[in-house]
């Protein structure tokens, strides 16, 4: 059987699966990356460790499946994590410096006062945050030492450089569109933009379209030299673009350690409102455009609050939540701040309304709820932007299988939500892109007809307002915190 192997690479793990002509999922494997939290704020990775959990990863999957035939790598990686390597020696000069990474807080603020906001974000559809890359490479580039001749790049560009045995410099135009270094209108790297943060964009790596030849691999375990890469995206599009929402106004959510909220869009649109706009894929060399809301914390609130609780597990945990009524105390997960659509770094992770009648179940259920009410913040500040309808909606990732927190969403936000039964949407998307490039499959209605495997959640009437009145009082405590000088 001949197959694509698609690699997942998360916060927390990497995942390989095998993906059929047929499109269906053959093969898995996965392994753990491992995270690190040298100070308040900030978060890394060991960019080798990530590298050698990627290869783990591949192992397990292939060995899952030993009569499959690879045909090709594509890979969908978490995005606006970055690192820094030698051009020429291939050693990692630095952390992989994490999307959740708060370090360069301050920098951001800096240049804000100086006025580079709104120019910012009309290049790239980006807010000025520590989320994003641009401080964050200059963070980088400010501590390797003079004279090492230095590539930089997003976790994308850092697996191709492994698995070509650094022959290749590339990225795709998803993953380039989230650096805060590109301009979304022209499709290429800025130099204004490298002026503003500082960084020398002949650094950065070509970018190629997410379906395109971005190398053969050179010395992975397994697998053949001289396989092609064929499809490189970021995570979050790559789920977009397996579920098959093509159309304008279809969405996903995506949950997993955070959580992005994308919605397919029929052209370029501005921001605002708290919301992004981002290259969801680019195919032929024409980009399609869509909005997003990447949610810091998601269900990484989960398995802290089973262990304040004693809890064995996150699944003891949902089900004590469910046991309770909605309408409890309030919680907002802002252990590394706020993102979308608040943007406010200062933000802290709080309880809010809590009594002497406060149940463990009631504790439970506001921490699960935080999930659905960040996810309707950011679909209300899109609804009242792009002006259309909310088409069909997808949900993914582990915590999308659990239904008593898809329904807690559909009901806030008042729409359906489509629960696939794969979880595994992202590698599905990134397979789906190295078919094109391959012909296993014609073109883009081909790849929506592609059997799937789904059910309907619809929403149940709530007293929303009661809700989100508990919730907005929670968030309003949570924003107004003064940052103090231990908190840096």
């Amino acid at each position: 059987m001949r197959a694509i192997l698609a690699i997942d690479q998360g916060t927390t793990n990497s995942k390989a699966v095998l993906v059929s002509e047929k499109g269906e999922i053959v093969g898995r494997g996965s392994a753990p990356v491992g995270i690190t939290y040298p100070k308040p704020g900030w978060v890394e990775q060991d960019p080798r460790r990530l590298y050698a959990s990627v290869c783990e990863a591949i192992d397990a999957c292939l060995n899952a499946a030993p009569d499959v035939a690879v045909e090709a790598v594509a890979i969908s990686n978490q995005r606006e994590s970055v690192t820094a390597w030698d051009a020429e020696t291939g050693e990692a000069l630095g952390p992989v410096v994490s999307w959740q990474c708060r370090r360069t807080a301050q920098d951001c603020e800096r240049l804000t006062v100086e006025g580079h906001l709104h120019r910012v974000q009309a290049l790239t559809g980006l807010p000025l945050d520590p989320m994003f890359p641009g401080s964050k490479f200059r963070w980088l580039l400010d501590r390797i030492p003079a004279g090492r001749s230095v590539r930089l790049g997003t976790v994308d560009s850092w697996l191709v450089h492994c698995l070509t045995g650094g022959r290749r410099h590339v990225c795709d135009a998803s993953n380039a569109a989230r650096s805060q270094l590109f301009d979304l209108r022209e499709q290429r790297w800025s130099e204004e933009l490298g002026e503003i943060f500082d960084v020398d964009i002949a650094l950065l790596p070509e970018v190629l379209d997410s379906s395109a030849d971005f190398g053969r691999t050179q010395g992975l375990p397994g697998v053949p030299d001289g396989t092609p890469i064929m499809a490189v995206i970021g995570d979050s599009h790559a789920a977009l673009f397996g579920h098959g929402a093509f159309k304008p106004g279809d969405g996903k959510v995506t949950f997993g350690t955070g959580s992005s909220v994308m919605t397919t869009l029929p052209r370029f649109i501005p921001p605002r409102n708290g919301v992004t706009t981002t290259v969801a894929w680019r195919l032929h060399g024409k980009p399609t455009f869509a909005f997003e809301g990447n949610i810091l914390v998601c269900a990484a609130s989960l398995p802290w609050m089973a262990g304040i609780l004693g809890l064995s597990d996150v699944a003891a945990l949902v089900e004590l939540a469910a046991s309770a009524e909605p309408g409890g105390p309030g919680f907002v997960p802002a252990f590394v701040g706020l993102s979308a659509p608040y943007w406010n770094s200062d933000a802290r992770a709080l309880f809010s309304q809590i009594n002497f009648n406060t149940t463990r179940a009631q504790m439970a259920r506001s921490v699960t709820d935080s999930i659905a009410f960040q996810v309707h913040d950011v679909i209300a500040a899109m609804r009242a932007q792009s002006g259309g309808e909310l088409g069909a909606l997808y949900v993914d990732g582990g915590p999308s299988q659990n239904r008593f927190l898809m329904q807690c969403v559909s009901n806030l936000i008042e729409h359906p939500v489509i629960q696939c039964e794969a979880p595994e949407a992202s590698a599905l998307g990134a397979a789906y892109l190295a078919g094109l490039s391959l012909g296993l499959w014609r073109d883009l209605q081909v790849i929506a007809e592609l059997p799937r495997s789904s059910h309907i959640i619809d929403p149940e009437p709530v007293d929303r307002a009661v809700l989100l009145n508990t919730w907005n009082d929670a968030l309003a405590r949570s924003t107004a915190r003064e940052t103090t000088a231990n908190d840096e």
